[in-house]
Formats: C-alpha cells, sequence, structure tokens
C-alpha cells in the first residue's frame, strides 16, 4: 500500500482537484490519470477512494451541491412540508439566475450538450450532473417519506416530473416575459409540489 492511500487528506485533494477542473470546463472526463496527477496523488490512491469514474463524479457533484445548498431547507419542520420543499427547489433554480445571467448560463449549456455531437466526454460530464440533481431532489423527497408526508416507495416519476418542472423553468428565465417572473414561479413550483404530495 503506499503512503496516500489510506490519507483523508488525499480524499480531499481528489476531490478538490476534480471539482477544480470541472470549473475550468464542465464537459471534463475526470480521467483516473488527470485527476490524480492534478491531485498530487498516485493513481492506486485515487482508486483506493474512488473505484470507478463514476463513484469519482458523483462524490464530486455531491461535493458541489453540498456547497452550493449547504443548508436543506427540507429539515426546517418550522414550515409546513409543502413550503420546504417549494423551497428546496428554489435552491436549484437560484444559482441560475434570471435574464442575462439566465441566457449566459443556457446558451453555455446549449453549446455544450446540445449544439454538437456530444462526446463520450460530454454525455458522462452531463449524466453526472443529471444524477446529481436526481439525487439530490430523491434526498428530498425521501425526507418526507421519512415523515409519513409521502408513501415510502421509489420516488422516480415524482423526480423526474419535478426535474422536468425545473428545467422549464429555468429556461423560462432566460426568456424575455411581461408578467413578474417570481409570481409565476412560485405559482408553478406550489403547483408542481402540490401535484407531487398529492400523488
Amino acid at each position: 500500500m503506499t503512503k496516500d492511500r489510506g490519507d483523508i487528506g488525499s480524499r480531499e485533494r481528489i476531490l478538490a482537484a476534480a471539482a477544480a477542473m470541472l470549473a475550468e470546463d464542465v464537459t471534463a472526463r475526470l480521467s483516473v490519470r488527470a485527476v490524480a496527477a492534478r491531485a498530487g496523488v498516485s493513481m492506486g490512491s485515487l482508486r483506493f477512494h474512488f473505484p470507478t469514474q463514476r463513484e469519482l463524479q458523483d462524490a464530486v457533484l455531491t461535493r458541489i451541491y453540498d456547497h452550493v445548498f449547504p443548508d436543506s431547507p427540507i429539515h426546517d419542520r418550522s414550515l409546513p412540508p409543502r413550503d420546504r420543499l417549494v423551497n428546496c427547489l428554489r435552491q436549484v433554480l437560484a444559482p441560475a439566475g434570471v435574464g442575462a445571467q439566465a441566457r449566459e448560463a443556457w446558451t453555455l449549456a446549449y453549446q455544450t450538450y446540445i449544439a454538437s455531437e456530444p462526446t463520450d466526454e460530454v454525455r458522462a460530464a452531463y449524466l453526472a450532473i443529471e444524477r446529481g440533481g436526481w439525487q439530490r431532489i430523491e434526498y428530498w423527497l425521501t425526507a418526507l417519506a421519512d415523515e409519513g408526508v409521502l408513501p415510502k416507495e421509489d420516488h422516480a416519476r415524482r423526480v423526474k416530473f419535478l426535474l422536468t418542472v425545473l428545467n422549464g423553468l429555468s429556461i423560462e428565465r432566460a426568456l424575455p416575459v411581461e408578467e413578474s417572473i417570481l409570481k409565476s414561479e412560485t405559482d408553478t413550483l406550489y403547483m408542481a409540489v402540490d401535484c407531487v404530495l398529492a400523488s
């Protein structure tokens, strides 16, 4: 066993290096060799902490989501479950911004994932982001199921529905609209949450 294999510091260096690579290029493949070199650890150490490339990508995206959304409103029981879930969904929309900021984000997404034929690297990067969003929403729904608000079952249908609503709302933020985006977005989020909680 190499010296850095079981070192918790090496795991942190690996995650930091991989996050930096994604920040520089959202389509980065996070190859084992490139991440290990950037982190200054051996490939064996990286494989010790993350046996597969998917585990590495998922861990990095979880770290990023935890940084962007450090306190999940889903556990704030001073609010009704309906309001908590809406607040969680708002957290997902917030980083996209509105107007010019949202247009810039969607332009980048279009250029990266839609405009050209996706390579294996681009496809893997997108699927990792999608998995991260899926896991986040599934976590919120599971927390509500643990409280008895939702049935304890597979939430795949609900997660897909909420992701679709969020995608639509994030696109709407980039489009020129006449009415208040905040009001229409809030109405849509509550309608979606009411649908999920009733199903």
